[in-house]
Formats: C-alpha cells, structure tokens, sequence
C-alpha cells in the first residue's frame, strides 16, 4: 500500500511525514527504511505476528508495510506547474490513496500561505487543482477514443462514459464521485485519474484538542468531518506534532503517554488502519521456520491468488491451502498439532476466499 500525504504549506504536511520517519527508529516496536528522501516504508502494527512469533521462535518476522510518500510543491496553479506542481503530479499518480492534511490550528509563529486558516478553502484547493490535472488528462483520452471510434463503434459506450466523467469534473465533483458499472470502473481506472483515487482527510489539530472534549471540541475539525463524509471519504483528527514527540518514545512511554489522553492507538496507527479500510486491504499469514510474515491482499481474493503473493509458482501449482484462523489457533493454545486432532485445520481449494487474519500453509506442484 502505497499513500500519498499532500498538503498546502505550513499545514503539518511534512512534519506528519517526520513523525512517520522518527516512528521507525530502533527505539520503536517495528522498522523503518528510507527510500528516498521523501520516502519511507512502516510496518504495519499486528499483534498477532508477536504471538506467533512467540510460538514459533522463527528467524525472523516480517509485517506487512506501507509505503508513505512526502508530496511537496502544491501551490494553487499546481495543475499548471505552479510551483513544483508537475513533480506533484507525476508523484501523486503513482499512490493507492491520497493522505490530504488540513490545518485547524491556529499559530501565530506559523505563517499560513493563504493569510488564514480556513480548512474548507484549503481543501477545494488542492482538490480544484486535482481536478483541473484531470480535466487535461481526460480530454486527451476522449480525443483519442472519438478518433478511435470511427474505426470501432463499440468504443461509443466507452466514449459516452468518459464524458459523463467530464461532465462531474465540470461541476468541481471528483471521479470517485461517479457511479460506476464494473465494466465503467475498468475504464476509469485505466483513465488514471487523480481524483478517482481514496482519500484520507487527516485534520491536523492542536495538542490542546486532544485533552478534555477531543477532537470535536474544535470546530474547523467538524468542518472537514462533515466534508469529508459528504465526499464519503476517511477523516482521522491527528497531531502531526504530538505524532512525532510519540514515535521517539520506547513502547512503554508511549503506551502510557496514550493511555493518559485517552486514547488507545497513536495517529499513524490508525492512519494505517484507515488506509487499509479504504483500500480493502486484508492480511493472511504464513508461521514457521524460517519465518513468520504477513501478507497484504484484496478482500475477496482467491486462495490461488493469494498464494501468488509469495511466488507464482504457488499460484501456478496451487493444490490447495491449510488454513486455519488466528482466533482459532489460541483457543488452541497455538497448538498447530492440537488443532488439527480437533479437524480445525481446514483443507480449501481453488474457490475459497481468504479471510483476515486466516493463517495459511499452501501446497502446490509445478
């Protein structure tokens, strides 16, 4: 999973992405690795890789990760390239999911761009440049299909479709906004669009917000939770700067820290969640020796698909999978033999459906 963090300046964009940075320190549960220099992977928190870790003693234990990507150069004209604005975009189209920051804090000794904190006008912003990108790109592609068109009629569909789209980008609406058909999602996602991607509305907010009331104490904060879910978009209330005294904490410190705001997960815990929600995201798991590891999959993903994941070999052969739920397996005291004398080991073939948290051993033949 691969998520953007966007963001006007001076809005907590970068010091969000710091925070992300400084959480993979040795210090913390799990690591980090740098990229470049705007961008870094974080391990996804998963309690049930310790526990296997426990039962097993492997060699090593390998999470699932996400990889964040530092976006900088948005200014309003970005669609025009404004700025750093054709970085930006090149840059924005290669994510799975946008993270756009908002600021709803106010600081004198942080200079806004736009004068003002307003979130709602920092929004449209940033996703009116979006859409003007867009708008650029789906003309070229409708040029093309008409030309196309008159060679094969059945392109017309396709055409009418891609017009509906531009049609909504006229109104200021996103792509994702459009209803689609399957076969119309397929040529959405082939059109590329900026807007067609998921959004999380991260509303970066004072440390004072988190104390007694929370976040819904702050009114910009419930300006953007009523935008956001008017877009039916993910909104998570962050401080970027409590984010980032948190990630250089040991587990113990942090926990308690946590503990006494109320609060039982940091902000890029649940930034990860979020982006798994929003993407559709599920992880199976694979325990033994040499390796216990999670593995990042689709909902609704095959067993043989799954089995791809690790070599496409296991998909090309698949025979079948072993598979047991995590849950199940403790209620069986992480007894794997103990498991299988009470036929809890289940034998699945090429039609079955992984499930979160499903603990898999897969045979195949090639």
């Amino acid at each position: 999973m691969k998520l953007g963090i966007v963001g006007l300046p001076n809005v907590g964009k970068s010091t969000l992405f710091n925070a992300i940075t400084n959480a993979g320190a040795p210090s913390a549960n799990y690591p980090f690795c740098t990229i470049d220099p705007n961008v870094g992977v974080v391990a996804v928190p998963d309690s049930r890789l310790d526990r296997l870790a426990e039962i097993y003693h492997p060699e090593k234990v390998t999470p699932a990760v996400v990889e964040f990507v530092d976006i900088a150069g948005l200014v309003k004209g970005a669609s025009r390239g404004e700025g750093l604005g054709n970085k930006f975009l090149a840059n924005i189209r290669q994510v799975d999911a946008i993270v756009h920051v908002v600021r709803c804090f106010e600081n004198d000794d942080i200079i806004h761009v736009e004068g003002s904190v307003d979130p709602l006008r920092d929004m449209e912003t940033i996703n009116l440049e979006l859409i003007f990108a867009d708008m650029e790109t789906l003309q070229k592609r409708i040029d093309r299909t008409a030309k196309a068109l008159k060679g094969d009629k059945g392109l017309q569909t396709e055409l009418d479709f891609l017009r509906s789209v531009e049609a909504q980008l006229e109104k200021g609406l996103p792509a994702r906004s459009v209803t689609c058909t399957p076969e119309q999602q397929a040529v959405l996602d082939s059109a590329c669009l900026l807007t067609a991607k998921s959004v999380i509305y991260v509303a970066n907010l004072s440390e004072e917000d988190f104390g007694a009331g929370g976040p819904d104490q702050n009114p910009l904060y419930g300006k953007v939770a009523a935008q956001a879910r008017a877009e039916q978009a993910e909104v998570l209330p962050i401080c970027a700067r409590m984010e980032e005294e948190i990630a250089g904490m040991e587990p113990e410190e942090k926990a308690l820290f946590l503990e006494e705001l109320g609060l039982a997960q940091s902000g890029l815990d649940r930034l990860i969640q979020a982006g798994y929600r929003l993407l559709g995201l599920i992880s199976y798991l694979t325990a033994g020796q040499p390796e216990v590891r999670a593995w990042t999959i689709t909902k609704g993903t095959k067993a043989p698909a799954a089995a791809g994941k690790i070599h496409t070999d296991f998909e090309r052969g698949f025979i079948r999978a072993e598979v047991i739920g995590f849950d199940t397996l403790m209620e069986c005291g992480g007894s794997m033999a103990a498991a299988k004398e009470k036929g809890l080991v289940r034998s699945e073939g090429k039609d079955y459906v992984m499930q979160d948290g499903d603990i898999v051993l897969f045979r195949f033949n090639v």
